[in-house]
């Protein structure tokens, strides 16, 4: 009997999967639970439907992540960080000042959590990256300068 799952099920497969199944262990375990429907032409036509929405939706986040990723790809933004005459740099440079600053360079926000950067705690070029979808990163230069006391 072929069924589509309803949700995800361990043993079988993902949730809009079609699968051939035994009688028995539809009508005695996956359909009492709800986790699958009998996959007959309207409901095959309704997963295939779903499943052209859904890659439809990928491919545009994708292209807009590469549109993104093409803006920052290269950039150099600059942190200015208040730093002691010794040189010496008052705290260090987090994911969220290279967010903000790369965001105020390409005029659309960033989030913190997908950016990269490695420790900063002194003035100089440090190379970072941005992680905007699935296989797609943007590495880009932070330049920290000392912006005084």
């Amino acid at each position: 009997m072929k069924v589509i799952l309803k949700q995800d099920v361990a043993s079988l497969g993902k949730k809009d999967e079609i699968h051939e199944v035994s009688d028995g262990y539809a009508r005695n375990y996956l359909f009492p639970r709800g986790l699958a429907a009998v996959a007959d032409a309207g409901a095959l036509n309704l997963v295939r439907t779903k499943n052209e929405a859904k890659a439809h939706h990928e491919a545009e986040a994708r292209a807009a992540a590469e549109a993104v990723a093409a803006k920052i790809k290269g950039r150099t933004v600059t942190v200015a960080v208040k730093g002691g005459a010794s040189g010496k740099m008052y705290g260090k440079v987090t994911a969220r000042d290279v967010a903000e600053a790369l965001g105020r360079a390409i005029g659309q926000e960033v989030d913190k959590k997908k950016v990269e950067v490695p420790a900063i705690k002194e003035f100089g070029s440090y190379t970072a990256q941005v992680r905007l979808y699935a296989g797609i990163t943007a590495p880009f230069t932070v330049k920290v300068e000392s912006a005084g006391l």
